[in-house]
């Protein structure tokens, strides 16, 4: 008896034997398609730039800190290079395996982004807490100095100055209000790169050095900073060295300070007059200190100054205007190891009272203040980093 083959078994071995060839053919295919590529991601100095974001195809990597990647993508897909502060760039594969990225800053992403806590740079729609940045061009106004410079410019935060002799005119400010904490002042936590400073420091800082410029308001913002950071915290970041050729910056500027108000006084005529009526009506039979003729005699003028004065006293003691000098060098650049910024500054604030040369004494107030500021970055390892900042001032307080 003959054994007969049964016809469905031998079709269903047929379409599994179809179905795993396919599949097979289809991965032999994928496999070739996928390569492995690397790169390296540099800014438009050619310093390598670390953690760009660096996606195809919804795979993504990062760049370590030479700025080089591997990532396995399509040879017919599209890599895209982003990071904030940068254009975003797309390259084609066409199945190369080694792709290079230059990316070139984007002012429109800088402007959006804040230096928060400890220095960390996020987006502005990233951010819960308040936080207010400033353009470090804006700084560059003609003021005494920055306190006073940034007053106005900012939301939530009251400045008022106290005096105007040059060196003591530092303005006092507080952010969203007085506190309790500390002696009451409600004086914030100043930072300047990273080290908490005064604010006579903060004044002195010339808007030229300055690379960010941020307050932090509200708790969650200050949150990091503890208790120490209750009444706000100022921070300021400063300008560093890039690669590339040595570039001079020289800015040299002249204004002009003057009162605010000048405060309308009587003349000594119509005081005397005014003292009198006022004596006599409080008590008619009191003795007068101002008689009628003595009121005649100054009114009349061109009699003896001495006997009969008619001074006005504030302009006497208060010049119309006064002139100022800032003046201000940097030099910056450097190389794969090293990048260096160095600045000095040198200003002159007159003040505002007269001077009689007929006097042997000088009541007036002149501010001579020479700075020094030197920011070097170098790298000792790949993953080390040693940073120096050094900054200096000396004043002169004098009479002119």
């Amino acid at each position: 008896m003959k054994k007969r083959k049964h016809p469905m078994f031998s079709g269903g071995f047929v379409a599994i034997a179809v179905i795993f060839l396919l599949i097979l053919s289809n991965l032999s295919a994928n496999a070739q398609e996928t390569i492995t590529v690397t790169g390296l991601v540099t800014d438009s100095l050619s310093k390598p730039l670390a953690g760009i974001s660096v996606s195809s195809d919804g795979k993504e990597t990062s760049t370590d800190s030479n700025g080089k990647y591997v990532l396995d993508v399509k040879k017919d897909g599209i890599i895209v290079f982003s990071a904030i502060g940068f254009v975003q760039l797309q390259i084609p594969v066409a199945g190369n395996n080694v792709i290079n990225a230059t990316l070139l800053e984007s002012s429109a992403e800088i402007e959006s982004v804040v230096v928060t806590a400890f220095g960390k740079k996020q987006k502005k729609e990233a951010i819960v807490g308040s936080v207010t940045s400033i353009n470090a061009k804006e700084l560059k106004v003609p003021s005494s100095n920055l306190t006073t410079a940034f007053a106005g410019r900012l939301s939530g935060v009251i400045a008022y100055q106290r005096s105007g002799e040059p060196g003591a005119d530092d303005a006092s400010f507080f952010i969203r209000g007085v506190t309790t904490f500390g002696n009451g002042s409600g004086s914030p936590l100043i930072l300047i790169d990273n080290i908490e400073l005064t604010t006579t420091d903060l004044a002195r800082l010339q808007p030229d050095d300055i690379e960010s410029f941020s307050i932090l308001k509200d708790a969650s913002a200050t949150s990091l900073y503890g208790a120490r950071g209750a009444n706000g915290v100022i921070f300021v970041t400063t300008k560093e060295g890039k690669e590339g050729a040595t570039k001079l910056n020289f800015r040299i500027e002249n204004s002009i300070s003057a009162p605010t108000q000048k405060i309308d006084i009587a003349d000594p005529v119509t005081h005397m007059k005014l003292y009198t009526e006022a004596q006599l009506t409080r008590d008619p039979l009191s003795h007068i200190l101002y008689p009628q003729n003595r009121i005649d005699k100054v009114a009349e003028g061109g009699n003896n100054p001495y006997v009969y004065p008619a001074t006005d006293w504030f302009d006497l003691m208060f010049k119309e205007r006064t002139s100022n000098q800032r003046s201000n060098l940097s030099v910056t650049g450097g190389g794969k190891i090293a990048q260096y910024y160095v600045a000095g500054a040198y200003n002159i604030d007159n003040g505002i009272l007269k001077v009689d040369p007929k006097n042997n004494f000088n009541s007036n107030v002149k501010l001579n203040s020479y700075q020094l500021r030197s920011n070097v970055n170098m790298r000792l390892t790949p993953k080390t980093e040693l940073v120096v900042r050094m900054y200096g001032i000396f004043e002169i307080t004098r009479d002119q």
